[in-house]
């Protein structure tokens, strides 16, 4: 199988690297050439547009960073789209609202092709290991089209619906820990006077139900935020957490409801963004909460 993937980003070029271990013959684009040069030398073919990317693929996987961005990459003059791709899949694996898998889906299917769209969970170390968690959304033969593709990706995918169902599910699974992270900078905010090792601190709410699963991995990140040192291995940043908690308390307004708590979160993430640290590591939301004691 033929593999195109647009969106070398973090996750995009971890997947790819993950695909190319595996011997998948992967071709890549990125709208930033320069992310794209790890992957050529791991042995991806470059594609110089979404279209010549579309043009080499039997299955296009992609990941980009909001529903500008995929209007732009699948319907740009040299779009996904712009050619002829009948007969092709396409996976959508960005964290958007619902309704953008949808109409995406609509157009693709008007081009004679397939969609699916298959937002994931996990960072770039599972996206490395192949241990994502997958949420597919789509007919169920498209599904099952794309599940040996998925299956090399994740270590569990569940076809949650139809089209935009997976999108759907990625922002309700995103949304606690979003709002987890600011908790946890207040929740260690009242232990400050303790003057506790950070370490010492990580270990002891991750072994209680005050930490997610995610402290267990995320813990000596924060730990040394807490420290003063600098997170050099971003993972999920700052601005990325606040464009996904945007589109989760608009998909809840479109639903009728109102999510007051993931809104005061995001006021928090807003200021942090402000204060400089919207390219940082969301780690960096905890340590910033901390910092605001009085010593």
């Amino acid at each position: 199988m033929k593999i195109g993937i647009a969106g070398a980003g973090k996750m995009g070029a971890a997947i790819a690297g993950r695909l190319l271990g595996l011997g998948q013959p992967v071709t890549v684009w990125n709208r930033t050439p320069g992310k794209t040069t790890s992957l050529a030398a791991a042995g991806a073919r470059l594609a110089a547009t979404p279209a010549a990317l579309a043009a080499e693929s039997e299955t296009v996987i992609t990941i980009l960073t909001d529903a500008k961005a995929i209007e732009a990459v699948y319907h740009g003059p040299q779009g996904l789209l712009s050619g002829n791709v009948s007969g092709k899949l396409f996976v959508e694996m960005s964290t958007v609202r619902p309704e953008t898998a949808i109409a995406l889906a609509s157009k693709v299917k008007q081009k004679g092709a397939v969609m699916i769209d298959c937002p994931v969970g996990g960072t770039v170390g599972p996206a490395k290991d192949g241990k994502l968690f997958g949420f597919a959304g789509g007919e169920a033969a498209d599904v099952a089209r794309a599940k040996p593709l998925l299956d090399q990706m994740c270590r569990r995918v569940e076809h949650v619906g139809p089209i935009g169902a997976g999108a759907r599910m990625k922002l309700a699974i995103n949304l606690p820990l979003m709002v987890y992270w600011q908790a946890f900078g207040e929740a260690l905010a009242l232990c400050a006077p303790l003057k506790l090792d950070p370490a010492r601190l990580m270990d002891i709410f991750a072994d209680t139900s005050g930490g997610p699963n995610a402290l267990k991995v995320r813990g000596p990140t924060i730990a040394g935020a807490l420290k003063g040192e600098e997170v050099k291995a971003v993972t999920f940043d700052v601005d990325s957490a606040r464009k996904d908690l945007r589109s989760m308390i608009e998909e809840a307004k479109a639903l009728g409801t109102e999510l007051p708590v993931s809104q005061r979160a995001l006021e928090c993430f807003d200021q942090a963004a402000k204060e400089g640290l919207g390219p940082a590591d969301t780690a960096m939301i905890v340590a910033r909460w901390v910092k605001r004691v009085k010593s």
